[in-house]
């Protein structure tokens, strides 16, 4: 029986316009009526996130930054998995020639949780961040001097195939950390967080997991990205969106339906409060 349910946001609980379909908030409170913990996995900040948990019945909870901040929605923090300055610095000397696509997210709700040193604001994919965000994002030149604690994240983001390239050199620095991307290939636009090794939504909620007691035949996922993979895998009722992409399906996963088409809702009712066998 499912007693645990990570859901990711974007592409997933929000429709493609960014909204909340009725459906999907309506069937998150039948299932904590049925006793069901929600918490929202997501690479969003904490900032960016707690307007969509506000839409949600208590006690819904975040873990954001792929994993490494989890927070109840009044802001009190539950787990911080914080990448080592050291290791940021690292990163950041050897993709220099990317710095206009780098940015360093701290754990903070003020002005300087997002420190940039050249980046295009005006990019289509990045103004509706930059205008959502604006309070919150600093400029530092050098960027390595904003590096004053341990941050979340460095967060490089562009075109899906320079991201693809972005992520493997990270990769190939073999430093202790993890690679998240996220890629958005009906706009060319990719995400690549480097995070604490623990700093993953598959730990992060295999942790969650742990402090309550619970197996991962009692965990459930839902998700549409690859930056999703980690929790899908860990999960025990494993359940992909209608619109993920290709790399999550055809793993004998539960599918879902489309974003548009509160996939959440029916997944929460046919595999959470219905079946939750895992499948063959």
């Amino acid at each position: 029986m499912v007693r645990l349910l990570g859901i990711d946001i974007d592409g997933t609980l929000l429709d493609r316009h960014g909204s909340l379909p009725p459906d999907n908030a309506e069937a998150i409170r039948e299932a904590v009526d049925a006793g069901i913990h929600v918490v929202l996995v997501t690479g969003r900040s904490y900032p960016f996130a707690r307007p969509v948990a506000e839409l949600l019945p208590a006690p819904v909870t975040l873990i954001v930054s792929n994993g490494a901040i989890e927070r109840r929605v009044d802001g009190e923090t539950l787990a911080s998995r914080l990448l080592a300055r050291e290791v940021a610095h690292r990163v950041l000397d050897a993709l220099r020639d990317v710095r206009d696509a780098a940015a360093l997210i701290f754990d903070r709700d003020a002005a300087g949780q997002i420190v940039f040193e050249t980046m295009d604001w005006e990019h289509p994919d990045r103004r509706g961040y930059w205008d959502r965000n604006r309070p919150l994002i600093a400029r530092a030149t050098p960027l390595e001097e904003a590096l004053t604690e341990d941050p979340i994240q460095v967060m490089f983001n562009g075109t899906v195939d320079v991201m693809r390239v972005v992520a493997g050199r990270v990769r190939e620095l073999a430093c202790a950390c993890a690679v998240s991307l996220t890629e958005y290939e009906s706009r060319d636009f990719s995400l690549v967080d480097v995070t604490a090794p623990s700093a993953t939504k598959g730990r992060a909620l295999a942790w969650r997991a742990e402090q309550m007691g619970l197996t991962r035949d009692q965990v459930m996922a839902i998700g549409d990205n690859a930056n999703d993979l980690g929790m899908l895998e860990f999960a025990g009722v494993p359940v992909v969106m209608g619109n993920a992409i290709d790399a999550l399906r055809g793993r004998g996963w539960h599918e879902t339906r489309h974003q548009d088409d509160a996939g959440v809702a029916h997944a929460i009712r046919e595999f959470a409060l219905g079946s939750t066998r895992r499948p063959a």
